[in-house]
């Protein structure tokens, strides 16, 4: 055999992921990475990211779906409890089933408690309770913003963004010295959420010797700028997220450093993708869950199918009897649950299975099974379907590669996924594959954001059951 037979033979036989680089255009992949960056820098939190979303919506012609005409076509949004929404294009003709893509828009953070101000030895401190996985040794000695709403005894709800503003102040949950340690590393591993105390003042209301005067002048601070008081703060949502700013990231710029990646960078390119594609195939729903990170229960988390009232609605409006139809609407119903992957971290190679792990920079990623330890809590996609999601993408020269999210008895982790394949829909986990999961600074490829944009539309302008 010759070589060149050889290497023919292996071109026809073997499969090696692309390079997702390879045939782009990197003025228009710069361009749609600095709105993404944008986008990612105003939404810090799901409440914000829904408002953010809406504007979008409305610049494109999207109403709310109460003002919706149900018998014509619909390009509408729905709204629920601030934290999720979902996006509908539906035509007036609704064949068997819906093509939908489900993200998750909340991300791993640091709440406040109901009652956190307290004071002690000269400082004014927030206690907090850690939201999500996250490794809290990397919350330490960051700059943190304070963002969420108070909702005051009389209803009023009052808007909190404090940070994100260069002139804004910031807060910090500070570390203990080096110097003070014997063996830094293994604090590391003895950490507790206890420990994650947010500094917020250190000025008294007075210089008399009187106790709680650092925190009454925290309280009194508060009051002057919003009008509330202690207990307005038991029911309060306050996030605290990095201070920081998505970043490009190498000399080549061909990264993007950003908190809040997981799982925003399918929110936003499923969102894109929406709004972009020219025709759609099948009627479409985009979704945008909270509380993924938590375990989606609560609700607005995927455990609360919300999105499908909308749907029964507009059946019922054009005098279509959505009792029958909709067992056959369930039945081919296609879902992307659009998360991300685990991308190789060539520092810590160890934990991954090198033939089945997602690389920056080589592609959306196709998951067919989630959960962990025997594929315990996994969706885990159907043969057939994965092969048309397969053909769809190799058919439209999508840069994809399998992965799974690290070795056996190692890694694991779930998504929505699930939640929509127990209602008996076809679904499979698709996304873009991130550096430093869960930190409060994630990093993606940005021709793994395109690539992952360019699968979304294909699907939503092409895919059929």
């Amino acid at each position: 055999m010759s070589k060149k037979e050889y290497e023919d033979l292996k071109k026809k036989f073997e499969f090696l992921p692309r390079n997702a680089w390879k045939g782009l255009n990197e003025g228009v992949v710069n361009k749609f990475s600095s709105e993404y960056m944008s986008f990612l820098s105003k939404g810090k939190t799901e409440r914000i990211v829904v408002e953010e979303t809406v504007k979008l919506l409305e610049k494109a012609g999207y109403v709310p779906i109460e003002k919706a005409d149900f018998k014509n076509e619909v390009k509408a949004y729905k709204v629920y409890r601030s934290k999720t929404v979902a996006v509908y294009r539906i035509p007036k003709k609704i064949e068997k089933g819906f093509n939908v893509i489900a993200s998750h828009i909340d991300s791993p953070r640091i709440d406040l408690k109901p009652r956190p101000v307290y004071e002690d030895t000269g400082i004014a401190l927030a206690k907090t309770h850690y939201y999500g996985g996250i490794k809290k040794y990397q919350w330490f000695n960051i700059p943190l913003a304070m963002i969420g709403v108070v909702v005051k005894e009389s209803g009023e709800s009052v808007k909190i963004n404090v940070g994100n503003d260069p002139k804004d102040p910031v807060f910090v949950i500070s570390d203990l010295l080096p110097h003070l340690e014997n063996d830094p590393n293994k604090k590391l591993r003895d950490i507790n959420g206890e420990m994650l105390n947010l500094i917020i003042g250190s000025k008294p209301i007075t210089f008399d010797k009187i106790d709680s005067s650092i925190k009454l002048n925290v309280l009194k601070v508060l009051n002057e700028k919003y009008g509330i008081v202690e207990e307005d703060l038991t029911s309060a949502e306050l996030e605290l997220v990095p201070a920081t700013e998505p970043r490009e990231m190498g000399f080549d710029r061909s990264m993007i450093a950003a908190y809040g990646q997981d799982d925003r960078i399918c929110a936003y390119t499923s969102l894109k993708a929406i709004l972009d594609a020219k025709s759609i195939s099948r009627p479409t729903v985009v979704v945008f869950f909270d509380k993924e990170e938590i375990g989606s229960d609560g609700s607005t988390g995927a455990k609360n199918q919300f999105w499908i009232l909308p749907i029964k609605k507009v059946l019922s409006a054009r005098n279509q009897d959505f009792s029958l139809l909709l067992e056959d609407f369930i039945e081919n119903t296609a879902v992307l649950s659009s998360d991300v992957s685990a991308a190789v971290n060539p520092t810590f190679k160890e934990v991954h299975e090198m033939n089945n792990a997602a690389l920056l920079g080589h592609g959306i990623v196709l998951t067919k099974y989630t959960g962990s330890r025997g594929k315990f809590g996994a969706n885990d996609a159907d043969a057939e379907f994965v092969g048309k999601i397969r053909r769809l993408f190799n058919d439209n020269k999508i840069a994809w590669q399998p992965g799974e999210l690290g070795k056996v008895d190692i890694g694991g982790g779930g998504t929505v996924s699930k939640y929509f394949a127990e209602e008996g829909m076809h679904v499979i986990d698709t996304g873009p594959a991130l550096l430093g999961m869960h930190s409060p600074y994630e990093i993606v490829s940005k021709a793994d954001l395109y690539h992952s944009y360019l699968a979304y539309k294909a699907f939503i302008e092409k895919f059929e059951m």
